[in-house]
């Protein structure tokens, strides 16, 4: 058997599967990725919001020290965890782009 004849085309090993049918819905199960990223960003954007009006209420004599402190500290573990993230996913890259093919 020539080698050209040892391996069949997809179409004829399984032709109930047309390219058409083969595609790609990055919606299907929930949002896309980009939208839930955008979302994490702003909530994270948020936090830092209401912290900084924490501590500006305070250093003009106002607001409360202990919600000023618990709105840094809720930005902080934000930031840290967005920072996890981030790194999480740029390994991951790396590991594809290592990846042979």
């Amino acid at each position: 058997m020539p080698i050209e004849n040892a391996i069949a085309p997809l179409t004829v090993v399984s032709p109930e599967l047309s390219a058409r049918e083969i595609t790609v819905n990055p919606t299907v199960g929930g949002e896309s990725f980009q939208a839930s990223l955008g979302k994490a960003v702003a909530s994270l954007d948020q936090l830092h919001v209401d912290a900084d009006k924490e501590v500006s209420a305070v250093a003009l004599g106002g607001g409360n020290l202990h919600e000023m402190a618990l709105s840094l500290e809720k930005a902080d573990i934000g930031l840290r965890l967005a920072t996890k993230v981030r790194n999480k996913l740029v390994e991951a890259y790396q590991e594809i782009m290592r990846m042979g093919v």
